[in-house]
């Protein structure tokens, strides 16, 4: 009589965990807004991340990229933001950026949920 009950809480606890996957924005609210915004702000030690997708790295007028970014010749893609926000480190030596989000399933989400974010 066991069985049926502990089947039923695995059951569960797995519909519950599918349903608990991370939104790209509360990432965001987590792992991000401490450096960057959505739009500029002051005392953000990032730039802000409002139509990332698709710009070319280190070209966003009024932020003091690090030589490594201005020279790196990335063009923020889906692909390209996956392998930066993973390592940013390994992806750019010499950028400023020193965490990245080692959570494939966190990163998926934030870089859709990038993609989303308009000027």
């Amino acid at each position: 009589m066991k069985f049926p009950i502990i089947l039923a809480a695995a059951i569960a606890a797995c519909a519950t965990a599918a349903a608990a996957a991370p939104s790209g924005e509360a990432v965001f609210k987590q792992r991000c807004t401490v450096c960057h915004s959505i739009q500029p702000a002051p005392g953000k030690m990032g730039p802000p991340l409002a139509g990332v997708a698709g710009r070319k790295a280190g070209t966003l007028p009024g932020y003091a990229y690090s030589a490594a970014m201005k020279s790196s010749k990335l063009v923020w893609t889906p692909e390209v933001l996956d392998t930066y926000l993973k390592a940013p480190g390994k992806s750019v030596p010499g950028t400023k950026m020193l965490i990245g989000t080692p959570d494939a399933e966190q990163r998926a989400a934030l870089v859709q949920y990038l993609g989303t974010l308009k000027n």
